[in-house]
């Protein structure tokens, strides 16, 4: 089967929209929503997601061909816009030179598209060259929170895009969102989850309170005012969207019964056994700084989800940036002297040391006493050989059906301009058949992704339409 490259198929933009809303947020007044002390901690970047669904059969009438399917997104989006009215609002920078959120209900731009190519002609594995700027949407820097893109493929397929703005929403945010959208598009009765937007729940625990000496010194070697490192950022910093060219973006799948291996290299002794993550993680370490030199330091983080360890049974439908960054740095040599089993228990200790409820309220007061100062995690602006691994292992893929079947393959897009890389494992998707596989997208410099390629290729495994299409239902 042949494969298209990015350069042979175009996609033609045929409508541009704003939804907002529904009729009923007329009850809705405008207001500002603050962002919390973790928000203020995110960079302004754009994070793309997309979700590919194949042509309908004819059976789902009436939700059987794009057109009655934009019908269906678009008025099921104006009422999901209700209940998520903050991704209908724009970013404003308040009187503190701080950013905000003014709910407004300005809406949300969507795009209507056409690209002539079949979904199994897209080499997904190229993502920078089939993805990027043609099937997830670029945002415009105008204060937007939310872009989406439906786009009509040659085959009778759908893929649409989302792009949104990190300060306002993290993955489990976003997750929460598109799966009451799609709740909503197939006529549920009630959502599985409403989303709450007290900031008071991320407050500081006293103004004037100071973080332990401990816990401070923990917290400076994780973050750090952003101007001891570059010039301060103008009052409204434009999104990041210039890619470094060293740095690309790929595609891969990991077959279960090699994520299974990982994990039992890495609990070898027994005594302790290691996450699929952890041992991931250390795995990805040792491949990493195959391309560093001697002397260079090697960073290796793993954001850590806050929900589950603050312990207010709102935080699971929070709205908003509930993550931290933890990391190691260790030279290239000490990485390549020590065994996956050794470094997986390193992965375990430094995310340890912030998993956990008391880190979450110190780096809220940390915020609070450098405000209105931009602080953000060290591993993405200092120099160094540094990746970041973000676990997307609860991407609810399944649960991202409008009425017209499960997705096909759904995945984060986050190509930054920082020469650190970004990896992101999820779950395969719902109708491949495949439990236990994973998708993993990585942002890397060229010289790791090489090594991937050849050293680790027989466990990172390029996407291609065999795989996606050979058990195609």
């Amino acid at each position: 089967m042949e494969v298209n490259g990015a350069e042979k198929y175009n996609v033609k933009i045929c409508r541009k929209e704003i939804i907002a809303a529904a009729a009923e947020a007329k009850s809705l007044k405008e207001c500002f929503l603050s962002l919390s002390n973790l928000d203020l901690l995110m960079p302004h970047i754009d994070v793309g997601v997309f979700f590919c669904y194949r042509k309908p059969p004819p059976l789902l009438s009436p939700v059987n061909n794009f057109s009655s399917m934009v019908a269906k997104l678009k008025s099921s989006l104006a009422k999901a816009l209700v209940v998520f009215y903050p991704f209908a609002g724009e970013v404003v920078v308040n009187a503190a030179g701080e950013p905000e959120l003014l709910c407004n209900n300005r809406g949300v731009e969507f795009i209507e598209a056409y690209a002539d190519v079949g979904l199994d002609q897209l080499n997904f594995y190229d993502t920078d060259g089939t993805v990027e700027r043609k099937l997830v949407p670029k945002k415009e820097a105008d204060g937007g929170v939310l872009t989406l893109q439906a786009t009509e493929m040659k085959c009778g397929g759908m893929i649409l895009g989302c792009s949104f703005d990190h300060r306002i929403s993290d993955a489990y945010t976003f997750n929460m969102f598109v799966v009451a959208w799609a709740e909503i598009a197939a006529d549920a009765k009630e959502l599985s989850i409403n989303p709450i937007f007290d900031r008071s729940l991320l407050s500081p625990r006293q103004a004037t309170k100071v973080c332990s000496l401990e816990q401070a010194l923990q917290l400076n070697q994780l973050y750090v005012a952003v101007s001891s490192y570059i010039p301060p950022p103008p009052p409204t910093p434009p999104v990041i969207q210039n890619l470094d060219p060293s740095t690309i973006s790929r595609i891969y799948y990991i077959p279960v019964e090699e994520i299974a291996r990982l994990q039992s290299i890495a609990s070898s002794n027994g005594l302790r056994r290691r996450t699929k993550l952890e041992s991931f993680t250390a795995y990805l370490w040792k491949l990493i700084a195959r391309v560093g030199k001697s002397g260079q330091v090697c960073r290796m983080g793993v954001v850590v989800d806050g929900r589950r360890r603050l312990k207010l049974p709102e935080m699971n439908a929070y709205f908003g940036n509930v993550i931290s960054v933890s990391f190691s740095s260790l030279g290239v040599e000490e990485v390549e002297g020590m065994g996956i089993e050794e470094l997986a228990n390193v992965v375990h200790q430094f995310v340890a040391e912030v998993d956990n409820e008391e880190h979450f309220k110190e780096l809220v007061d940390w915020v609070e006493e450098r405000r209105p100062e931009v602080c953000m995690s060290k591993i993405c602006i200092e120099e160094g050989l540094s990746v970041e691994v973000s676990s997307g292992r609860r991407f609810p893929i399944a649960e991202v059906d409008f009425g017209w079947g499960k997705t096909m393959l759904g995945s984060y897009h986050l190509p930054w301009e920082w020469t650190g890389g970004y990896v992101m494992p999820m779950p395969m998707s719902g109708d491949k058949g495949k439990d236990g596989d994973w998708l993993v997208y990585v942002h890397l410099l060229a010289e790791i992704v090489e090594v991937l390629e050849t050293v680790g290729a027989g466990v990172f495994r390029p996407i291609t339409g065999d795989y996606l299409f050979s058990s195609q239902k």
